[in-house]
């Protein structure tokens, strides 16, 4: 009888921690169709999405053509280039969402933000 309700309990405990464990998720944005101009309504795509704390952004492209640009809300807003607060590259860039707030970003090459290659992303509190 003490055993089976230590079972009991254990499973108990075991449950109330996985429930408290929130599993980080992979949005690759744009889903298919990626990270590209004329193709994806990126804001409409991430109201669709809920984001959380811990996880990632998948940005796939074509590095010839594109990049990611990570930036302040007034140059998000304004499509300027000038002072971004960091630039990715590679082609397949995983970026980490770190706490709750807005993360503004938008492509660099001339011309791609002011047609829509650009995303807001909020993150919620958990």
């Amino acid at each position: 009888m003490a055993l089976a309700k230590s079972a009991v309990i254990c499973l108990m405990m075991m449950m109330v921690i996985h429930c408290g464990v929130s599993m980080a998720a992979n949005h690759m944005v744009g889903d298919s169709a990626g990270w590209t101009i004329g193709h994806t309504n990126y804001q409409k795509w991430a109201d669709s999405k809920n984001f959380h704390d811990g996880d990632t952004l998948v940005f796939k492209y074509n590095s010839q053509n594109h990049n990611v640009m990570r930036m302040s809300h007034q140059d998000y807003s304004s499509c300027n280039t000038s002072f971004p607060i960091a630039v990715y590259t590679s082609g397949s860039d995983r970026i980490t969402l770190h706490g709750p707030g807005h993360y503004y970003f938008i492509c660099g090459f001339p011309g791609h933000c002011e047609f829509g290659q650009k995303v807001n992303v909020r993150v919620t509190v958990s």
